[in-house]
């Protein structure tokens, strides 16, 4: 009895003690090149932030793909942490525009156009969903992100059929910026924008790896979530 009281005390102490959120943000995770996934991953875990991975069959830095199997180990890890998952669609090409004879014109970054039916786009975005399943035994939640964000009035009326039923953007403030060029856009002024623009509410948007930027966002990423933190915001996955 006596046992039970000292634990419920420290319980009621330690509850008091916690400092409650000023507002919740979604932090939202698209794979890229995978090179900065292991740092991300960490920066997470010693956050215990939790966050919503859209997920493509994108090359990474390592010469293979995002779902290969030589990722399992990655992203089992990521399952058992309690992160949300979502589709990023499986080749990553950009929806452009419905066409008159009823399908949506694609094109990857070759420049190469496709032309997707309905049943062909649905693929697209479930078998994101088959080969996740696979390596790790955990199914895609009903969420979904069009690469770069761009949907068209087809594929938000197909994704629902589709098992897909929330397609998820990001806020104005959210987006962080990591693919533009560092040049133009340096890591300080980035951080500085997100941490006095951000407010409750807002879907974050990032990569786990950017070839193209000199000096990856990577680099204040923990100060941007410890900056975050320190405003009093809390990080919840996407319902």
């Amino acid at each position: 009895m006596m046992r039970r009281s000292v634990v419920a005390a420290l319980l009621l102490s330690s509850s008091a003690l916690a400092t409650p959120c000023q507002g919740t943000l979604y932090l939202t995770l698209d794979t890229g090149s995978m090179v900065a996934a292991e740092t991300i991953a960490g920066v997470l875990q010693r956050h215990h932030v939790l966050a919503t991975f859209f997920i493509a069959n994108e090359p990474t830095w390592r010469g293979d793909h995002a779902l290969d199997d030589s990722w399992a180990d990655y992203w089992r890890a990521r399952v058992r942490e309690g992160h949300h998952f979502g589709s990023h669609t499986w080749h990553h090409r950009t929806l452009r525009h419905d066409l008159p004879d009823g399908r949506i014109l694609s094109t990857g970054s070759d420049g190469h156009a496709n032309r997707l039916d309905q049943p062909a786009f649905c693929e697209e975005l479930g078998r994101v969903n088959t080969r996740f399943t696979a390596l790790t035994g955990r199914a895609l939640d009903p969420l979904w992100r069009a690469p770069g964000g761009h949907t068209t009035p087809r594929s938000l009326e197909w994704a629902p059929q589709c098992g897909f039923t929330r397609h998820v953007g990001w806020s104005p403030a959210g987006f962080l910026g990591d693919e533009l060029p560092s040049e133009a856009f340096p890591n300080p002024r980035l951080l500085q924008r997100a941490l006095h623009d951000i407010k409750d509410g807002d879907i974050l948007m990032m990569h786990l790896g950017i070839r193209s930027r000199h000096d990856p966002f990577v680099a204040v990423f923990e100060p941007l979530i410890e900056g975050l933190e320190a405003r009093g915001f809390c990080f919840a996955v996407l319902p």
